[in-house]
C-alpha cells in the first residue's frame, strides 16, 4: 500500500491525519463531514454535590457519542468527594460492548509521560544526563545521534521525522500487514523532518524520539521497559489494570473498550485534500454499522515507549496526579519536565514528555494519545490534586466537523469542571 503526498503537506498530514499521536480536542479545529449516530444510554456516577455538573457532562458526552465519538468515558476527580464517572455510547455499539467507566483503554501517546518519568528518574540518580548525546547510548542507531541530546528527544526538538507514514510502516498501522516491529527497526526507517530542521532548532512531534528513549532507559538500567514500568510506576501506585502492550491481547478478567475507525470510504473523505489515499485503503477489522470498522484487533505493540500503554481512566489519573504532585520525581527533575518549548499544535507548550495545554478555564498539564480506535486526553491542574480524563473509542472519527466540535465542547467542559470553573459561554457547545 502506498500513500502519495507532496513535501509541503507531509508535516500537516503527520499532525492532522495518519499520526498515532494525534492532538485532539483542545488543540484546535479539524475538518470534513457530518455523522448522525443513534443515541444510547450509559452510566453516571457522582457525589450528591456534583449531580448538576455530572448531568451536564453526561449530556455533552452523549452528544459527542452520537455525533461520531461513538463511545466516551469521562472521569473528573477534583481531589475531594466522589469523582464524576461517565460512560456514554452510540446505541448500535452496545451490540459489541456495554461501555463502563472502568474499562481498559489503549492510552497511546500518554505513554510518553511514563517513559519520560523513567528517564528523569535515571537523571536524578546521575546515570543519564539530559545533555548526553544519543550516540553515547545508542551508537550507530539514530541518524545524526552525535548532535542530538536526550533532552531533545524528550521535548521533540531532535530534528527526527516520524516513521508512521513511511511505505515500510504504514501497512502495519492500518493492520493490513501485521508485523512485530522492534525499536531499532523503526529508527532505521525514520526520515529527517520535512522540511529539514537541525537538532535543537524547533519542536516537531515524532514517535521516533520515544522509541530511542525506550532503548536508552533499558540500557541505563539493564531492565526491559515493561519491567521498569511495573517496578517504578504501576506496582508502587497500585495501578492494577495497567500494562505495556506486547501484542494485540488484553489482560484477562477485565472488560475493555471496543475501538472503531471510519471505513475506507469515510477515511478517504476525511483525509481528502491532505493525503491521497488509494481507493479501498483503510483500517482492517470487522465491518460495523454506519461506515465503521472494529479496529480492536490491530496490534499496537510497535508503539512501545511511544504509545503502548493499556490502562483505565482511574489508573492513569492516579499516575498523573502522583507525577505532577511530586511523588515520582525530585523537585529538580519535575521542574525540568515542566520546562516547555513552544508547541502551538499541542495547545500550548511541550516539556519533557509533558504537555502544557491552555484551556478556556486555565492551564492544565498532561498528554494526549491516539491509536487506531482510541483517542485520549488526560490532564491535571498545576498542583496535581485535580485530574480529568476523556477517552474516546475512535481517533479519525472525531476529525469530522460535527464530531470534532462536540468532542471539543466535552473536553473543554470536563477540564473546566476539574478546575472548578464554569465553562465560558464562548466555548462551542452546539
Amino acid at each position: 500500500m502506498s500513500v502519495s503526498t507532496s513535501s509541503s503537506t507531509r508535516r500537516r498530514i503527520l499532525r492532522g491525519a495518519l499520526t498515532v499521536a494525534l492532538v485532539t480536542g483542545m488543540a484546535g479545529g479539524l475538518a470534513a463531514c457530518s455523522d448522525d449516530s443513534e443515541s444510547g444510554s450509559g452510566s453516571v456516577k457522582t457525589s450528591a454535590g456534583g449531580k448538576t455538573a455530572g448531568k451536564r457532562l453526561a449530556g455533552l458526552a452523549q452528544k459527542a457519542a452520537d455525533k461520531g465519538s461513538l463511545g466516551v468515558i469521562v472521569r473528573v476527580d477534583r481531589g475531594k468527594g466522589a469523582p464524576v464517572e461517565i460512560a456514554r455510547q452510540a446505541a448500535w455499539t452496545k451490540e459489541d460492548h456495554r461501555l463502563a467507566a472502568d474499562d481498559q483503554f489503549r492510552l497511546g501517546s500518554n505513554t510518553k509521560t511514563v517513559t519520560a518519568t523513567l528517564v528523569l528518574q535515571q537523571v536524578a540518580k546521575g546515570k543519564v544526563g539530559l545533555d548526553d548525546p544519543v550516540e553515547k547510548w545508542l551508537p550507530g542507531v539514530v541518524k545524526g545521534g552525535e548532535d542530538i541530546t536526550v533532552r531533545m528527544l524528550l521535548n521533540h526538538t531532535s530534528g527526527l521525522g516520524d516513521f508512521l507514514l513511511t511505505p515500510e510502516f504504514l501497512p502495519s498501522l492500518t493492520g493490513q500487514k501485521p508485523r512485530t516491529w522492534r525499536p531499532k527497526e523503526l529508527l532505521a526507517i525514520t526520515p529527517q523532518q520535512d522540511p529539514p530542521a537541525g537538532p535543537g532548532e524547533k519542536h516537531s512531534y515524532s514517535n521516533a524520539n520515544y522509541a530511542a528513549l525506550g532503548l536508552i532507559v533499558e540500557k541505563a538500567t539493564g531492565s526491559s521497559l515493561a519491567e521498569l514500568i511495573e517496578q517504578k510506576i504501576t506496582k508502587p501506585l497500585g495501578m492494577k489494570d495497567s500494562f505495556l502492550a506486547e501484542d494485540a491481547g488484553w489482560s484477562t478478567g477485565k472488560e475493555h473498550v471496543t475501538g472503531y475507525e471510519p471505513d475506507a470510504k469515510r477515511l478517504r473523505g476525511i483525509l481528502s485534500g491532505t493525503v491521497d489515499l488509494p481507493k479501498g485503503v483503510g483500517f482492517v477489522g470487522p465491518e460495523r454499522p454506519r461506515g465503521n470498522v472494529d479496529t480492536t484487533g490491530i496490534d499496537p505493540s510497535w508503539a512501545g515507549a511511544a504509545g503502548g500503554m493499556v490502562s483505565t481512566a482511574q489508573d492513569w489519573q492516579r499516575f498523573l496526579t502522583a507525577l505532577t504532585s511530586g511523588k515520582l520525581l525530585p523537585k529538580a527533575q519535575l521542574k525540568q519536565m515542566r520546562t516547555t518549548v513552544a508547541a502551538p499544535e499541542e495547545g500550548g507548550g511541550y516539556g519533557l514528555g509533558l504537555m502544557k495545554v491552555n484551556t478556556p478555564c486555565g492551564t492544565v498539564w498532561g498528554h494526549t494519545g491516539g491509536l487506531p480506535g482510541y483517542s485520549s486526553e488526560v490532564y491535571t491542574d498545576a498542583s496535581g490534586k485535580r485530574s480529568v480524563a476523556v477517552l474516546t473509542s475512535t481517533n479519525f472519527g472525531i476529525k469530522e466537523p460535527s464530531a470534532a466540535k462536540a468532542n471539543k465542547a466535552l473536553v473543554d467542559a470536563a477540564a473546566c469542571n476539574m478546575l472548578g470553573k464554569p465553562r465560558p459561554s464562548a466555548s462551542p457547545s452546539k
